[in-house]
């Protein structure tokens, strides 16, 4: 008879068993006490398994475990920012009127963009103006602003026969008027109303350049057209001010140096009225730059002198002579261009852009025309220098056919994928993606910010757009949205949301945004700080949304966790009071929401 085996013994089993458990749970603790370093954040934004979740429903661990540089000292020290002095009450960084000296003022460089290095940015909280309210909701703010929140008297006084803006008592009143709209920007519109077709909504997104208080873009809202205006930072006070506190689409610029930061084919339509800009000088470099950016079969607007100048010269500082000449090379150069004049009337007139470059190839080579554009992103605009050339069209097969495709009219655009998300690698599938997720992300922000429903806000701006999917879950409400895509995003998607009839801009978040203190209702960064983290100081972002968001404003920063946490952090030394919460993911998901409610 076989001798039994003891290691069969189901006693024996159990004890062996039992101890090579405990001998893995001794190992695990000790490899878990010896590598308390966090693993690199790229890993730690993947979803967790659910094998991996050590933590109560009820209680979540917000303690930090990010592998980011702690704070220096003296921020660490710190109890709270100090406000700057109240001559920094309309600080604008990057268009300084102190700094303007310091650059050449020809060909207005010294009014373009200059912003200063990081060391030389003040680290305080720039102030509102005294006895500041709350400006009224859209649309009585298209007409009426509070005195003390712009109090600037030199713009009613200058241009009071021109009815751009007029004092009364505490408030300023927006009549509507304009150096070129003699019968008010409503009349001034029903005249070019007869040339272009405003109501057909073909025309969505218009660039008003030297925009003034923006009544022009005011008034196009009347037929669902946004319209970016641009203005630089000038002799009458904070114009572009006015502007945003009427809740107004604006920005600072002007046609300088450089490219204006927008992708090309962005614009049904661009409008200028006695906006002052030499557009025959330097060989015709700011008109190309006005083709660059509209679309094929685009509308440019053109009002005040030399326009008809046998009607108007009498009352001009220039001679009749220069004025006829001047008329004579503007359009010889929209020739060469190869626009079509559409239309002159009065002191009007309208030119538009052809729907392909097949025509103008041809004639090229015959006409004495500026050349076009070789090895030249056409879409690059951020810091990139103009060229005096055309910016080519996309091929045709078609005479007929419309250079890049036609797009839907409003509001069909918003929602259908542009022929230029092919060209990105965007599949139809995946941007139908996107605008569920971002209705769904929506829907929860206004779960979590109950005002977002209640027209408390105006102006919006998100600081990381994407495609646009955010604004365009945003248009059920009385908002518009500065959709900015920074100009070194892996995707460069700007040009997608102008096709969807959307506006933005590209911009460095390193940097200063070209718009004046206390602009913003609200403002949406996703992704920001984990996008400039190896960029730049947190707290240099956190400063400038400080400085562009309107008091009682709110902020929705959604990120990962450990980025939320360092976040909350400086934000609360700005005495901004944050909440961490979920985002529409749920609490098993490392992307957290930072909601700021200065209001509450």
């Amino acid at each position: 008879m076989a001798k039994p085996n003891p290691l069969k013994h189901p006693l024996l089993k159990y004890l062996i068993s039992t101890l090579l458990v405990s001998l893995s749970y001794i190992l695990g603790i000790y490899t878990s006490s010896n590598n308390s370093t966090s693993p690199p954040l790229q890993e730690q934004k993947q979803p967790l398994k659910c094998h991996q979740l050590n933590f109560s429903l009820s209680v979540l661990d917000f303690e930090s475990h990010h592998t980011l540089s702690p704070p220096q000292e003296p921020l660490r020290n710190l109890q709270f920012f100090n406000f700057c002095p109240p001559n920094f009450t309309n600080y604008c960084p990057c268009h300084d009127p102190s700094r303007e000296t310091d650059f050449t003022a020809e060909r207005f460089f010294s009014r373009e963009r200059h912003c200063p290095e990081p060391y030389e940015k003040p680290p305080c909280l720039v102030p509102r103006p005294a006895g500041y309210k709350r400006p009224f909701s859209w649309p009585k703010s298209r007409d009426y602003a509070w005195f003390k929140n712009l109090p600037f008297k030199e713009l009613s006084e200058v241009k009071k026969t021109q009815n751009w803006v007029r004092l009364e008592g505490d408030l300023l009143v927006f009549p509507g008027g304009g150096t070129s709209f003699r019968k008010g920007v409503k009349g001034y519109v029903d005249e070019i109303k007869r040339f272009v077709p405003l109501k057909s909504g073909s025309i969505r997104t218009v660039l008003d350049v030297g925009c003034g208080v923006a009544s022009f873009g005011a008034h196009l809202m009347d037929y669902n057209i946004l319209t970016m205006s641009i203005a630089p930072s000038d002799k009458h006070e904070a114009q572009l001010q006015f502007a945003l506190e009427r809740g107004v689409p604006a920005m600072l610029g002007i046609l300088s140096i450089h490219r204006l930061p927008f992708p090309s084919r962005s614009f049904d339509m661009a409008h200028c009225a006695r906006c002052l800009v030499p557009w025959t000088k330097y060989d015709g470099l700011y008109l190309m730059e006005i083709d660059r950016v509209l679309r094929p079969g685009g509308y440019w607007i053109f009002s005040g002198p030399p326009i008809n100048w046998k009607a108007n010269y009498k009352g001009s500082e220039v001679g009749a002579q220069e004025l006829e000449q001047e008329q004579a090379r503007l359009e010889d150069l929209a020739v060469r261009l190869c626009w079509k004049k559409v239309a002159e009337k009065g002191a009007i007139a309208v030119w538009r852009k052809p729907n392909n470059h097949v025509h103008c190839i041809i004639k090229s080579r015959i006409w004495k025309s500026p050349r076009f554009c070789i090895n030249s992103d056409p879409d690059a605009g951020w810091y990139k220098k103009m060229e005096p050339c055309i910016t080519p069209l996309l091929n045709v097969t078609d005479i007929h056919d419309i250079s890049g495709g036609s797009l839907e009219k409003w509001s069909k655009r918003l929602n259908i994928a542009p022929p230029r998300t092919k060209s990105e690698g965007i599949s139809g599938a995946a941007f139908e993606g996107d605008n569920q997720l971002w209705k769904r992300r929506v829907r929860h922000y206004g779960i979590i910010l109950k005002s977002l429903s209640r027209g408390r806000y105006r102006n919006i701006m998100d600081m990381n757009a994407g495609i646009g999917g955010f604004a365009a879950a945003l248009t059920q409400y009385p908002v518009w949205v500065m959709n900015v895509v920074p100009y070194d995003a892996k995707q460069n998607n700007l040009s997608i949301v102008y096709d969807r009839g959307l506006i933005g801009t590209y911009m460095n978040w390193c940097e200063a945004f070209s718009t004046y203190p206390r602009t913003y209702d609200l403002i949406h960064a996703h992704g920001v700080f984990s996008m400039y983290m190896d960029k730049c100081s947190i707290l240099d972002i956190l400063l400038e949304m400080h400085r562009i968001l309107r008091p009682e404003g709110a902020v929705i920063i959604r990120d990962h966790v450990d980025i939320i946490v360092e976040v909350k952090g400086i934000a609360e030394k700005m005495k901004w009071n944050g909440r961490i919460l979920h985002s529409e993911n749920g609490a098993f998901h490392p992307e957290k929401i930072l909601l700021i409610d200065t209001c509450c």
